[in-house]
């Protein structure tokens, strides 16, 4: 049975794959404010789902809870679920659980993710003033949608380990999908200047380099190359073929079981208890729980090699031992 997080983390892949569907289709008019809007939703899907692994599948980390307003008038001090107008219960937005992941984890999001999720947000938002003969606006939702799909791709295998080689993860340049030598001029309406306005503004406060795993926003250079058959070349393909000349990506399971690093460890147990300090009578009780693989697995940068560097990864049961010695807050 899939846990839960991992079947969040499906609808999220799912959601993913149909707006790449529906962008690459050749001839398709709502294009780029449908792609926007199902990207948008396999963000905040895959956030869930990363919340919900980092809390050992707990759904009260992705509930919204709020305040209620007392019969005298006043707020409430307690925090009390929200609930949606069908009674079901509502879950936290896209960036209040980009938020939690952080602070409430300690796990580590490059700044130019949120930067790209802002636009991406702008540009959903904005789906209904869009004119789809502008071809500027159409080229700027093309950067910020290739960046993001970038970042998404490489979240999902490092939170997640997921063998994603039978997808092709990629957004048709437009020179392949429409005949953009020949795009109409037409004039910018004020919500579009805006919305350039915004994204450009972005771009102009961080410094994006594309050879990094994360961007704001991305270009793409089209060239046409005659291949040759019988050209030799060494390839590396991604693959879970055990017999293939390739590597592997099996670590799916492995990141299920044992979610958190030594950052989440530490930011969960100071959230955790009263008198909790990061001290060597922490490192103590730590260090022996490391050679237990029911708390503990240790990867190594090149499995080949025991000598090579390594990172302990933990599973959430193992605050059951902590809690034997500090006192829960």
């Amino acid at each position: 049975m899939k846990s839960r997080s991992r079947a969040l983390l499906d609808k999220s892949l799912g959601a993913v794959l149909s707006a790449m569907e529906i962008y690459n289709k050749p001839d398709f008019y709502y294009r780029e404010e449908t792609f926007s809007i199902l990207m948008v939703n396999a963000w905040e899907l895959l956030l869930k789902a990363r919340l919900l692994q980092l809390s050992n599948n707990k759904v009260a980390s992705i509930v919204k809870y709020e305040k209620r307003q007392n019969a005298d008038g006043s707020t409430s001090e307690k925090l009390y679920r929200s609930y949606s107008r069908s009674g079901n219960v509502k879950t936290v937005s896209l960036f209040v659980a980009y938020d939690l992941i952080i602070n409430e984890y300690g796990d580590k999001l490059d700044n130019l993710v949120r930067k790209n999720l802002e636009a991406l947000i702008e540009i959903r938002d904005n789906s209904v003033h869009f004119l789809n003969k502008d071809f500027e606006l159409k080229r700027k939702i093309f950067e910020i949608g290739t960046a993001s799909l970038k970042n998404y791709l490489n979240l999902v295998i490092k939170w997640f380990g997921v063998d994603l080689s039978k997808y092709n993860f990629f957004l048709m340049p437009m020179a392949f999908i429409r005949d953009f030598h020949k795009a109409k001029v037409v004039s910018l309406t004020i919500q579009e200047k805006k919305l350039i306005k915004f994204v450009e503004n972005l771009q102009s406060k961080v410094e994006d380099d594309e050879t990094k795993d994360f961007n704001l926003a991305l270009e793409v250079s089209v060239h046409l190359k005659r291949a040759s058959s019988t050209t030799t070349t060494n390839t590396i393909t991604i693959s879970n073929d055990p017999n293939a000349p390739v590597v592997r990506l099996s670590e799916e399971d492995i990141r299920e079981k044992y979610p958190w690093d030594y950052a989440v460890l530490t930011t969960r147990l100071k959230k955790r208890y009263n008198d909790f300090k990061c001290n060597q009578d922490y490192h103590g009780i730590r260090k022996p729980l490391e050679s237990d693989e029911k708390y503990c697995n240790t990867r190594l940068l090149d499995p080949g090699n025991p000598s090579s560097s390594k990172k302990i990864f933990y599973n959430p049961n193992i605050l059951k031992e902590f809690d034997k010695h500090y006192n829960k807050s």
